[in-house]
């Protein structure tokens, strides 16, 4: 019986160990997102609330637009961008069903710092800054979910950053579109992600389309990937990310 169980501790270290970069000690992956009814925050909102469908690169709100909402992904995808005063863009974040964003104005951010834009077609409530604020202060349970929500995201952030600072741009890319096909996200692998373009791949990595290409080419020799109108990433990808 002690033995059986000594076992079963040795499986579940080496499973944990199998999900942080062997290089820096980064997660590879996303942290699990916090539990969160949307149900019962756009109940509590109640006329501060609408929602939208936009369609695939549709602007949401663009960078240096007066921040007075909170946005909450319905479905869909939604990314974030930022231009440079030197004309540069670059993706800072790909956001997916559950998320928010343009957060920032609850602690006294005035416009946007980014542009958001729909990568595919998306469900997207907007929640007035002044209702949202009205319901952390008056629901308790609601404030703590969201909280929860906005350390996720910081422990994401830090994670980007760490990758940025430290990874190859091979490196980067792979794990981006482990990301992507939320690896590791509620303990499973979703092998299809929505159609992305390499411009966008190399936006977010930070790097070349050129350089994205000819990644994406050897990750597809090596079976990594495949393309087949849509792109699927396997599981086996993640040794890119782990291993020098």
């Amino acid at each position: 019986m002690a033995e059986s169980k000594s076992k079963s501790k040795s499986k579940s270290k080496s499973k944990s160990k199998s999900k942080s970069n062997g290089r820096n000690g980064a997660k590879t992956t996303a942290s699990p997102a916090p539990s969160f009814d949307a149900a019962v925050l756009f109940e509590s909102v109640g006329s501060g609330r609408s929602s939208a469908g936009y369609k695939p690169k549709e602007v949401i709100f663009r960078q240096g637009d007066p921040g007075d909402a909170v946005y909450y992904i319905e479905g869909g995808r939604v990314q974030l961008r930022v231009v440079s005063q030197q004309g540069k863009e670059r993706v800072i974040a790909m956001l997916g069903e559950g998320d928010f964003f343009g957060e920032g104005c609850l602690a006294g951010q005035p416009k946007h710092i980014s542009s958001a834009v729909a990568m595919v077609g998306s469900t997207v409530a907007r929640l007035e800054k002044n209702s949202m604020i009205r319901v952390l202060h008056d629901k308790p349970q609601i404030s703590q979910m969201f909280m929860g929500f906005l350390l996720a995201r910081n422990i994401q952030i830090e994670a980007d950053l760490v990758d940025q600072l430290f990874n190859s741009s091979e490196r980067r890319l792979a794990r981006v579109l482990l990301l992507l096909a939320n690896f590791g996200k509620e303990g499973k692998m979703e092998l299809v992600i929505p159609k992305i373009s390499q411009e966008i791949l190399a936006a977010r990595v930070g790097t070349t389309r050129a350089r994205i290409n000819y990644f994406m080419n050897k990750f597809r020799k090596l079976g990594f990937i495949e393309y087949n109108g849509t792109l699927k990433v396997h599981s086996a990808l993640l040794n890119v990310v782990v291993h020098d």
